[in-house]
């Protein structure tokens, strides 16, 4: 159906202006509202964008209601350590996602829902050698998994209370030429700690293809939750042996000296990304070509080697004039 107003949440971060720019572009989208803390990173052209504080909850709710949107794309969650120190991001998502769903409650056109969450929600059941899929029970073991744990607990309360289409989306982490991520920002180190006992393998999600999903849902009006992961794994030690760093083997007392090392450099490693990088991290899809006919156009480790392609930040030393 053309026309439908697309309400995007977290418009100002990468994926959701990503996002957002390809709703803009589509055939079916009408009106286009979303809000955030900060304006969007790219350039949209046809989408109304409205700066809102994660506390101002009295006044998203007002814009949610005016304008009744028939597809909400929930993208408004803060990873930790991506933008926001840990307790920072959970604070700020939880306030976010409560204003959110307690608003699409009263949106009577609501008719879809797709919500930004992740494979962190599996907890150790993502562990290598076990690989997570959707209906694999969830045990989040990290400060961000259960951010994820929560949002889609409210989700699901909205599907049960107002018969809309809810699309939970797991995403693996999302990495891309200018994503906020720990991850991606911790294997850009000159020297990138990997534990030396395990060194097992994770799995991610390229910008691109997780913007493509969150589309694919909408296009359809999916209803279920599907696990949006790029195809094959990697290892840390691999990885950094790609980008020509130089990798360290850390365990025991050196890997809780490396963690704190690296927030040193300038990338904390929050508790998931720890977490990931120790135990390993994987999953696998059951429903995504199912149910969203998507598939990942880049594997993980063509997004490891583009990750490594690019540029950095070169520091160019103020020219001394000479009278």
């Amino acid at each position: 159906m053309k026309g439908r107003r697309v309400l995007v949440t977290g418009m100002g971060g990468e994926l959701g202006s990503l996002v957002a720019s390809r709703v803009e572009t589509s055939g079916w989208a009408g009106d286009i509202l979303g809000f955030d803390v900060d304006p969007p990173r790219r350039l949209l052209r046809r989408a109304r964008f409205v700066r809102v504080a994660p506390h101002e909850r009295d006044r998203i709710a007002e814009l949610i209601e005016d304008f009744n949107p028939h597809v909400i794309l929930h993208i408004g969650v803060w990873e930790p350590h991506a933008r926001l120190a840990t307790e920072e991001a959970a604070e700020c998502t939880e306030t976010i996602a409560k204003a959110v769903f307690d608003a699409a409650h009263r949106a009577e056109a609501l008719e879809t829902a797709v919500v930004r969450s992740g494979i962190e929600i599996y907890g150790a059941a993502t562990h290598s050698p076990r690989i997570a899929v959707e209906t694999t029970p969830v045990a989040p073991t990290t400060v961000y998994g259960r951010m994820c744990a929560t949002i889609e607990e409210q989700a699901t309360e909205l599907r049960t209370a107002s018969g809309v289409n809810v699309c939970t989306l797991r995403l693996a982490p999302v990495l891309g030429a200018h994503v906020p991520s720990p991850l991606g920002r911790l294997m850009r180190l000159p020297v990138v700690p990997y534990h030396g006992v395990r060194n097992p393998v994770f799995c991610v999600v390229e910008d691109h293809d997780a913007a493509s999903a969150f589309l694919a849902a909408a296009v359809r009006d999916a209803d279920g939750t599907v696990n949006i992961v790029a195809n094959g794994a990697i290892s840390m030690l691999r990885a950094t042996t790609m980008g020509r760093r130089i990798p360290l083997p850390s365990f025991g007392l050196g890997w809780s000296l490396a963690r704190s090392a690296t927030g040193i450099a300038g990338a904390p490693m929050p508790d998931h990304v720890a977490d990931l990088i120790e135990n390993g991290r994987l999953a696998a899809s059951n429903e995504a070509a199912h149910l969203l006919r998507f598939a990942a156009a880049h594997t993980t480790t063509e997004v490891i080697e583009r990750l490594y392609r690019w540029p950095g930040v070169e520091r160019i030393p103020a020219k001394v004039r000479v009278a």
